[in-house]
């Protein structure tokens, strides 16, 4: 009996120290729950994925184009054009562009937050307003 309130115990412990540190995970951006810092990473890398495409594109035919034009020429390699809810769009003007995630909004009472994020010709991933 002993030994089994001792694993009783030891269990506890360890469920405590799982707890603390599941609730201290860091977040890759404020606002956002600990469990979205995978999903954030893919979308960042994601975008810079297109957005290297793009870039990639541009130098070679002088002008940017859209999501679609640019996975047909095979510059891009996405299986699909989304990831846990994020979409990608490139908006476009001659040979600058910006590269988009967007999500739907969360409901109203959650405190979960879905950051909208953008890449730009020179390559720097920021959180759009």
């Amino acid at each position: 009996m002993r030994a089994f309130a001792l694993i009783l115990v030891a269990a506890a412990i360890m469920g405590g120290i799982y707890f603390y540190y599941v609730k201290k995970m860091p977040t890759t951006d404020s606002g956002t729950a600990p469990t979205q810092a995978i999903s954030l990473t893919g979308v960042r890398m994601d975008i810079t994925q297109i957005a290297q495409a793009e870039r990639t594109y541009v130098a070679t035919n002088g002008h940017c184009v859209n999501l679609d034009e640019l996975s047909s020429s095979g510059l891009v390699n996405l299986a699909r054009t989304e990831r846990d809810g994020y979409s990608y769009e490139i908006q476009c003007s001659g040979t600058e562009f910006v590269v988009t995630a967007r999500h739907a909004p969360a409901p109203p009472d959650s405190p979960i937050r879905y950051p909208t994020l953008s890449i730009n010709q020179n390559m720097q991933v920021s959180e759009a307003q």
